[in-house]
C-alpha cells in the first residue's frame, strides 16, 4: 500500500518534508473552507514525532492559545496550562499548528453549531464535515501533507468526521487518554483520540497521548501497547449486529460499501456472522445516549456565567447577580448550547430524575453487558461508521433537532459503553467517502488497530 504523504512516512524520510510547505498549504486550503480556529507557526522540536504537525479541536486547552470550545461565551478565553495530551505531543517532537473549528461544546453532528464559523467539506465545499470535531477531520483531509489531528467524541464526534471527511479516526476506550485540559461536554462520556490519514497515524498517535495521568483520575493505570507495531491478523472473527445495519435511513450506497468491505475480509479469511442484539437498536441507545449527555452537559455549563473568563458584561448594568448570569448566558450561548442546557435541567429535576436519568443509567449497565456479551464470541463489531454521506450545509441546517439527533444511531452506542471505535474509509457514495466502523472490547485497541491495517491494505490491494 503507498505511504506518500502519511504519517509513517514522514517519520521513516523528514528530509524531504518541509514544514513551512505545510503551513502554506493549510493557510491556502483554510481560505476556503474555513476549518481552522486559529493557525500557529510552531518551533522545532526533538523526539520520535519529531516536527510532525499537529492540529487540536477547540476544547482542548493550549497554554496561551485561545480555547472557545466553538462558543462565544469562552470568546478570547486563553487557558494558561496545556492539556496533558499536549504536553505528551509536544515532549514526543510533534509541532503544535493550531486549533480546528467545532460544533459550540461538542453539541452537534455537522460543525453547523460553531459560532465563528461553519467548516466545508474538503471533497465538496457544499456540504458538512461532520461534527462536532468537523474541523479536526476536515483538515486532513484537505492538506496533502503527514499530520495528526487531535479529536474528542462523547456520542461519535470523531467516528462522525472521519466517516465523512474519508480519514481515519480513532476514538479510544473511555480512561485510555487523559481528559485534563478538556473542556468537558459529559464527563463520562467523553474521550479524546486521534484522527489521520492512516490506520498507522492514528496508532502512532494514541500511542503518544495515551495512559496514566495524575491529573486525570479516571484515566487507566494499565500499559499502553505499541499499537503502531501493526501485526497481520490470523483467524478473525467478525461479529455484524443487524441491528446497526437495518437501521431506517441508512442511505443504499453507505450500505453497499459496507457489505463489500465485509466481503472482501471474508474472502481474506475472515469469518463473519451476523447476529441479534435489540439493546444496539437506534430506539433503546439514542435516549438514553441524549438523557445522561444532557445532563452532564448542563451541569457542566452551569459555570460559565461571564464571572472568572470568556464573554462578560458591566456588572453594574444589573441589579443583581441572577441578571447578570442571565444576560451573559442568553447572548452567548447558541440555541442548540441554550436545548440542552434546558433538556438536561429538566431531566435532572426532582421528580423527574428516576423517570429519566436513573433509567437511562441502567439501560447503559445493559449496554455495556451486551456488547461484553457479543465480545465473547467475536474478536471485532463492524457496522457502517454513518448511516448516510456529508449532507449538504443547507440541507442540515434544515433539519429538525430530533433528525439530527437520529444521525448518531450507529455511534452512540458504543460511545456508552467506553468502547474502542475505529473509523476507516471504505469507498464512494456519490462522489462522497463513507467509513467501516470497528468496534473492539474494552482496551482492545491493538486488535483493532490490526484489523483497520489489515483492512487498508486489502483495500490498496484488490480495490
Amino acid at each position: 500500500m503507498a505511504r506518500e504523504n502519511t504519517v509513517k512516512d514522514f517519520l521513516d524520510n523528514r528530509e524531504k518534508y518541509s514544514n513551512s510547505d505545510f503551513y502554506s498549504e493549510l493557510k491556502s486550503e483554510n481560505r476556503d473552507l474555513e476549518f481552522m480556529r486559529e493557525i500557529v507557526e510552531g518551533e522545532e522540536n526533538d523526539g520520535k514525532l519529531k516536527n510532525i504537525p499537529f492540529v487540536v479541536k477547540d476544547a482542548i486547552c493550549v497554554e496561551d492559545v485561545v480555547t472557545s470550545a466553538g462558543s462565544k461565551v469562552l470568546e478570547g478565553y486563553r487557558p494558561v496550562f496545556d492539556a496533558t495530551v499536549i504536553e505528551r505531543l509536544r515532549n514526543a517532537g510533534a509541532q503544535f499548528s493550531g486549533k480546528t473549528h467545532m460544533d459550540e461544546f461538542g453539541f452537534g453532528t455537522f460543525s453547523t453549531n460553531c459560532a465563528f464559523a461553519t467548516p466545508k467539506n474538503p471533497h465538496d465545499s457544499e456540504r458538512v464535515v461532520g461534527g462536532s470535531s468537523g474541523g479536526a477531520g476536515a483538515v486532513v483531509a484537505a492538506v496533502d501533507y503527514p499530520m495528526i489531528s487531535i479529536g474528542e467524541s462523547t456520542g461519535g464526534s470523531i467516528t462522525n468526521p472521519a466517516a465523512y471527511n474519508g480519514v481515519v479516526g480513532v476514538t479510544p476506550t473511555y480512561g485510555r487518554v487523559s481528559r485534563h485540559g478538556l473542556i468537558d461536554y459529559a464527563n463520562s462520556l467523553d474521550k479524546i483520540g486521534v484522527l489521520a490519514k492512516s490506520v498507522y497515524g492514528t496508532a502512532k498517535g494514541l500511542e503518544v497521548i495515551a495512559g496514566e495521568d495524575d491529573n486525570d483520575h479516571t484515566t487507566s493505570y494499565r500499559p499502553v501497547p505499541s499499537y503502531s507495531e501493526l501485526e497481520e491478523v490470523d483467524n478473525l472473527k467478525i461479529g455484524v449486529p443487524r441491528q446497526m445495519l437495518e437501521l431506517d435511513g441508512i442511505q443504499p450506497g453507505v450500505k453497499e460499501n459496507f457489505e463489500r468491505s465485509i466481503e472482501l475480509l471474508e474472502d481474506n479469511g475472515a469469518e463473519v456472522e451476523y447476529f441479534d442484539q435489540p439493546l444496539f437498536s437506534a430506539e433503546t441507545v439514542l435516549p438514553a445516549y441524549y438523557i445522561l449527555a444532557m445532563a452532564e452537559a448542563s451541569t457542566n455549563l452551569a459555570k460559565f456565567s461571564g464571572m472568572r473568563y470568556g464573554n462578560e458584561a458591566d456588572p453594574e448594568d444589573f441589579d443583581d447577580f441572577n441578571q447578570y448570569f442571565s444576560h451573559v448566558r442568553s447572548e452567548a450561548f447558541g440555541e442548540e448550547a441554550k436545548r440542552r442546557i434546558l433538556l438536561g435541567t429538566y431531566i435532572r429535576k426532582a421528580g423527574y430524575r428516576d423517570k429519566y436519568y436513573v433509567k437511562a443509567a441502567k439501560v447503559r449497565t445493559k449496554l455495556i453487558e451486551a456488547f461484553e456479551n457479543a465480545f465473547e464470541n467475536y474478536d471485532v463489531l463492524m457496522c457502517p461508521s454513518m448511516p448516510n454521506i456529508a449532507p449538504k450545509i443547507e440541507d442540515a441546517e434544515a433539519l429538525r433537532p430530533e433528525e439530527v439527533y437520529a444521525m448518531d444511531s450507529l455511534t452512540v452506542g458504543p460511545n456508552l459503553a467506553g468502547i474502542p471505535q475505529l473509523s476507516v474509509p471504505n469507498g464512494l457514495s456519490d462522489g462522497m467517502p463513507t467509513g467501516l466502523q470497528i468496534l473492539a472490547p474494552h482496551f482492545g485497541e491493538k486488535k483493532m488497530f490490526d484489523t483497520g491495517h489489515m483492512f487498508e491494505k486489502l483495500k490498496a490491494e484488490h480495490w
